[in-house]
């Protein structure tokens, strides 16, 4: 693992056995397991209450709604999409992501929706699931103690391709009620990079990359840009934007040009590039240095930006 991170090296060679969820059969088989292993995890030191919403479709969705109201400032309201490639994972991962850091900092409202995986539906059911849960939102913000009435899009990973694809439907459809995003080593386009092929660093490579939007996208003719939003041609009117990057994953280069469509677009941006580093380290790797950084680069970032694009006063 050549131009590794030093404190990155031994738990990434550790985080290399995982490397069978690489392939397609193993993503569909451990989808559903995944996400029962996610809905087991203790959310009780984020005060979490779990809701269920009822879809279009008869079925229901679990959403974890987290709350803190002893930080500063008015209540935020914040939607976050978790990761997983859009395979894996469930809403209770909050636990071990950023959404853990921000309810110890700032009075805010995390709303986490379980939205369908990819081996249960193809897109556009994540989408349709993530633009249900912010109009649920903007419904109901004042039952839930929102005070802010512009809200935070984020996610990790998947979950941030599908909170740029989020922002992408709502400017669409003529929904201004994100005040900014946080696409942290966002999933964003379906066309391989130079950083996304050939890649075989720890915790996601090329192979499951490959895996993951084959299971996504389902065989539709066509792929739409709420989709792979990195296929998006017009970035004007989208939110201003806050994000994190590693230099060894396979995101780095999709990330980098959807920043500079963004700022050339004249859209707001803020950014921290992380030499050295693999996708999630900073979930992955928590205790490290690089880790502990990035945690203070984005919350800093929060503040700032919540302040110039949140808040009534302003």
């Amino acid at each position: 693992m050549k131009g590794l991170n030093k404190e990155l090296i031994l738990p990434g060679a550790v985080l290399h056995m995982t490397d069978f969820l690489a392939f397609e059969n193993s993503q569909r088989f451990f989808s559903g397991i995944s996400n029962l292993m996610f809905a087991c995890l203790p959310l009780k030191k984020l005060n979490c209450e779990k809701i269920r919403l009822k879809r279009e479709n008869g079925t229901e969705m679990r959403v974890c709604v987290m709350k803190n109201s002893t930080g500063e400032g008015k209540t935020v309201g914040i939607l976050w999409l978790h990761g997983g490639g859009y395979v894996f994972g469930g809403p209770e991962i909050a636990a071990m992501t950023l959404p853990k850091h921000i309810l110890e900092k700032y009075n805010c409202v995390i709303v986490s929706p379980d939205y369908t995986l990819s081996p249960s539906a193809p897109f556009p059911a994540a989408l349709n699931d993530a633009w249900q849960t912010l109009l649920w939102m903007k419904e109901n913000r004042e039952r839930l103690g929102i005070e802010e009435e512009k809200f935070i899009v984020g996610g990790e990973s998947a979950g941030g391709g599908l909170c740029a694809g989020l922002c992408l439907y709502a400017r669409d459809n003529g929904e201004n009620c994100i005040g900014f995003q946080m696409p942290l080593y966002p999933m964003l386009d379906d066309r391989e990079t130079d950083t996304s092929k050939n890649n075989r660093m720890p915790v996601w490579n090329t192979r499951a990359n490959r895996s993951a939007w084959k299971i996504y996208l389902g065989g539709a003719d066509g792929v739409s840009k709420y989709a792979a939003p990195a296929r998006e041609t017009d970035f004007s009117r989208l939110p201003p934007a806050i994000t994190i990057i590693g230099t060894l994953e396979p995101f780095y280069e999709e990330t980098l040009r959807f920043l500079g469509r963004l700022y050339k677009a004249g859209v707001d941006t803020e950014y921290k590039i992380f030499d050295g580093c693999f996708h999630a380290f900073d979930i992955t790797v928590p205790f490290s240095s690089v880790s502990r950084v990035s945690t203070a680069f984005l919350l800093d970032s929060m503040k700032k930006y919540i302040e110039k694009y949140i808040s009534k006063e302003n």
